[in-house]
């Protein structure tokens, strides 16, 4: 088994799963704002999708942010 990833100072990238110990931080932020521009923003229903997809990428989470704001 190994060790839940530290959402709060760990290097995240593209290829980061998410776990099941996964946590909205300021480093996911920044993450995200770096990958996606400033017009990112969480909210609920996407914290949700964070949440429910244990196993997935952090690539895969910024795909399912993007689809989602094309959708809008």
């Amino acid at each position: 088994m190994t060790e839940p990833h530290d959402w709060h100072s760990t290097l995240i990238t593209g290829d980061t799963r998410i776990d099941a110990h996964y946590r909205n931080t300021q480093n996911v932020r920044r993450f995200f704002k770096v990958e996606i521009g400033d017009r990112f923003r969480f909210d609920r229903p996407f914290m949700a999708w964070m949440k429910a997809h244990a196993g997935s990428t952090m690539r895969d989470a910024v795909d399912e942010w993007l689809r989602r704001e094309a959708g809008r």
